[in-house]
């Protein structure tokens, strides 16, 4: 009656005012987070599992009791990220946390009964000061540098999921996260083209790639891939034969191609996917699931893949590229004969800098190239697989190098005009 006097709402399911069930559904922050991460692994993709459990172990750290924030014990986000935010099938074939379904460690066992004790109640979670502090947590490094800002806002909107959960939960009455005065960090997402390789150091890096052995010869197209058609790493390692529509010899050494991109296989590690391999398998990245992307491949790179069909074949599932035992084509190889490549070819003063130090600049320099060739941006930004806003943001020194030539063009227009 008190309830019904103050106009509670009553839970249809048992009768009993919302709030003595929450009073009753009384659970700490890490108790939740675990909970929220059981109910999301089902449907995200490797990547994002795992940038779950990295958000959730971030934020749950910093919910701990203030007596006991500079004692966190050592390992606890290991044990955090491998354990209670990472999920495995029991015996009847359910996903739940790890620490359910297998026997951790001893030091593992001793972070796991460190956090549920010391874990703020999600009430208290949920106030000003905690939530600032756990914002203030997800925008740095675990150095204590600034993270990026695209990193702070992928962490913030786990965050928010997870307090979206708590209101469908009956946890909470409403999320608290949007009234809080904070704004994400800003930082500067714009690639440095210092460190971005031009046309003929970019060909210069891809031959030397081909001269590191057997598997340098059979990564040359991949990297190919990387410049020509500015792919990412995933979408190239995915590739098949049936992806590749190449002209024929009658076509003439000038005639382009294209490729149309149905997939991407993104590593994520074994303990974030459902059969446990070390990559997933994908649509294309921020697409529908079905969606492709065709990208013109310019001679060079019909050569190089012609070249590489010629030689190597495929694998069985009619993919281009692999290890040297048929599976997919891991990062640690790549990078390695990468990192060979330049060191070969460029000076001593370069190597010992950012300058194309990864394999990824490689798509920077084929987009960057695109742009200062004159190709509309939102051309660009399809054949890349980005939006133009994001196209505009990393790539604003080429794209005012090209606006200034549309400049130009007007200039010379206006001034026919007058004549």
């Amino acid at each position: 009656m008190g309830a019904l006097r103050l106009g509670e709402q009553f839970d249809t399911a048992t009768g009993l005012p919302a709030a003595e069930v929450r009073a009753r559904n009384r659970i700490t922050w890490f108790e939740h987070a675990v909970e929220h991460a059981q109910a999301k692994w089902p449907r995200a993709s490797a990547k994002h599992r795992a940038g779950i459990a990295d958000a959730l172990a971030t934020v749950t750290i910093a919910l701990t009791t203030p007596s006991t924030r500079c004692h966190t014990p050592p390992g606890l986000r290991g044990a955090l990220i491998s354990w209670a935010f990472r999920m495995t099938r029991d015996e009847h074939g359910v996903w739940v946390p790890r620490k359910a379904a297998e026997e951790p460690p001893a030091d593992m066992a001793a972070c796991l009964e460190w956090i549920a004790r010391h874990s703020l109640p999600l009430a208290d979670a949920v106030r000003q000061e905690n939530l600032r502090r756990a914002l203030g947590a997800i925008s740095q490094k675990l150095d204590g540098s600034h993270a990026a800002e695209n990193t702070v806002r992928r962490k913030r909107m786990i965050f928010n999921n997870a307090l979206v959960y708590a209101v469908a939960c009956d946890r909470l009455q409403a999320n608290p996260l949007p009234k809080v005065d904070w704004q994400t960090p800003l930082t500067d997402i714009e690639v440095d083209f210092r460190y971005v390789p031009g046309p003929r150091l970019a060909r210069d890096l891809i031959t030397a790639v081909r001269e590191q052995g057997p598997r340098g010869a059979h990564l040359e197209a991949f990297f190919g891939c990387l410049y020509y058609a500015a792919m990412r790493p995933a979408e190239t390692a995915a590739l098949t034969e049936r992806d590749c529509l190449l002209p024929g010899p009658e076509g003439g050494p000038e005639t382009w191609g294209e490729l149309v991109l149905v997939r991407s296989h993104p590593e994520a590690g074994s303990g974030w996917t459902d059969d446990g391999r070390p990559h997933d398998t994908r649509g294309l990245k921020r697409r529908a699931r079905n969606a492709t992307r065709s990208i013109p491949i310019p001679p060079d790179l019909v050569h190089l893949l012609r070249t590489h069909l010629d030689h190597y074949g495929t694998a069985p599932d009619g993919r281009l590229f692999r290890a040297v035992r048929g599976g997919r084509i891991t990062s640690s190889e790549y990078c390695r004969i990468w990192s060979a490549a330049r060191r070969r070819t460029l000076l001593s003063r370069d190597a010992e800098t950012p300058f194309a130090q990864v394999p990824y600049s490689l798509r920077h320099a084929g987009i960057s190239l695109w742009i200062t060739a004159g190709i509309p941006p939102a051309e660009a930004a399809r054949r890349a697989g980005h939006s133009l806003t994001v196209l505009y943001r990393i790539y604003a020194k080429p794209l005012r190098g090209h606006q200034r030539h549309a400049n130009q063009l007007i200039t010379a227009a206006l001034q026919d005009i007058q004549e």
